[in-house]
């Protein structure tokens, strides 16, 4: 196989992955026609990260968060899209290997994301939940409701408890928000799905090695996320790390265990680097160093964009935060610069905007910080439903995202608890060809 492009004249843009600054880089791009775009990424739709975790707590379906790219650009004869994954960078011959074979390039983009970061502990490789994908959320979902129908027919009251308490690690937004979901489903749905279990005995844990949750956003922020878990029964551990876990216990950096068959970790991520940058511009977490251009150090056609750039400013001389806004904003001022350096003209420099963050705990319960304003509540909870609302890719999905929401709200329920098991095909017996005599 190849990845069979076609030939041009044009220069060639290559991009390696459709995450949002990826996508946004690839639709600015191909409002010209001045320019081939190559778009690679080894999924052939777009992710909506943000709401993975309603997907692991079965609120939204994966296809409500996920947008083919193909329907992105279905009217640009200038995009090539090619789903695979690439294996290694060649810089000196401007050459790129995939797993459908080699891909030239003009200009090469890396906006690859980054993955989940587990330190390197074994154990929890093996056997803690992460939640990086749409595939890896609704496996999430579907280990979790399997413990809950398994919790019916175990023999002894310490196996029930372990499949249905949660530890979750981390206590960033993705481990808030999971946490303030599973303890309104604790309240409100799975007494009503599982009638014949106690969910009194559930018990739903966050650890956060440092002494505060939401540490990145303002103390007012932290402080008020902090009350609503308390108040939804979520059992807070912060300033104590989860540094192991055997499928069946989860253990602390103080000795203490606690039994519990799902541990979701939410604790860190690192950068999806590819071989053949060069040593050099790889820092801290796998990310890749860049000038204010976006230029991979010690390369002049080669760019990073997002969590995998590491961009220092004067307010952040250890990298942008690993959003969605800085990788959004690059990939726009990007396409420009392209444009200019085409054109023989100089590069404007990145600064980055910061619109603020935000997380949501519950029900009526979310907290924003904006540049100009802090607040918190049900206006706070109104306004994430509403940014998140319009940052989503295509009109149905959003329709679609608000009738689940609207319909969750009136009826504390949504009826998305599905159990979908992906079917092992078995390999096919050779035909038994018979002699006769």
């Amino acid at each position: 196989m190849t990845p069979n492009l076609p030939k041009t004249e044009l220069k060639r843009v290559v991009i390696v992955g459709a995450g949002f600054g990826g996508l946004v880089l690839a639709r600015e791009l191909s409002k010209r026609s001045d320019l081939q775009i190559v778009l690679i990424d080894k999924n052939n739709y777009h992710q909506f990260q943000p709401l993975f975790y309603q997907v692991a707590m079965a609120g939204l379906e994966p296809s409500s968060i996920s947008f083919p790219l193909r329907k992105v650009f279905q009217s640009k004869n200038n995009v090539h899209i090619r789903v695979t994954e690439v294996v290694k960078i060649d810089t000196e011959s401007n050459v790129i290997e995939t797993k459908l074979g080699p891909v030239e390039y003009d200009f090469l983009v890396l906006a690859t994301g980054a993955d989940t970061n587990f330190f390197g502990m074994k154990n929890m490789i093996e056997n803690a939940m992460p939640m990086k994908s749409v595939s890896e959320a609704l496996a999430l979902r579907n280990r979790m409701l399997q413990n809950f129908e398994d919790a019916l027919s175990v023999e002894t009251i310490e196996e029930r408890h372990g499949l249905m308490n949660v530890v979750i690690v981390g206590g960033g937004p993705t481990g808030v928000e999971v946490a303030g979901t599973l303890a309104e489903m604790k309240r409100h749905i799975l007494p009503k799905d599982y009638p014949e279990l106690n969910f009194d005995s559930m018990q739903i844990y966050l650890y956060e090695s440092s002494p505060e949750v939401l540490e990145v956003m303002s103390d007012q922020a932290s402080k008020k996320a902090k009350q609503y878990l308390t108040d939804l029964g979520v059992n807070l551990r912060l300033g104590v790390r989860i540094v192991d876990f055997d499928g069946k216990y989860a253990t602390t950096n103080t000795g203490d265990r606690i039994r519990t068959n799902n541990l979701i970790w939410a604790a860190g991520v690192k950068a999806n680097a590819i071989e053949g940058i060069p040593v050099a511009s790889i820092v801290r977490g796998g990310r890749v160093k860049v000038n204010q251009f976006s230029q991979v150090e010690g390369t002049k056609n080669i760019f990073a964009l997002g969590d995998l750039a590491l961009m220092t400013e004067e307010k952040y001389p250890n990298g942008h935060p690993q959003l969605a806004q800085p990788a959004m904003q690059q990939g726009e001022l990007l396409a420009k610069n392209l444009v200019r350096m085409l054109k023989g003209q100089e590069m404007k420099p990145f600064v980055y905007k910061d619109l603020g963050s935000m997380a949501t705990v519950g029900r009526n319960l979310a907290v924003v910080d904006l540049p100009f304003w802090k607040f918190q509540g049900f206006f706070a909870w109104l306004t994430w439903m509403f940014v998140h609302l319009i940052s989503i890719v295509g009109v149905k999905n959003r329709l679609l995202i608000f009738i689940n929401w609207l319909w969750n709200y009136a009826t504390y329920d949504q009826s998305l608890r599905l159990i979908i098991k992906p079917k092992i095909l078995k390999e096919k017996e050779p035909d038994v060809v018979k002699e006769t005599v």
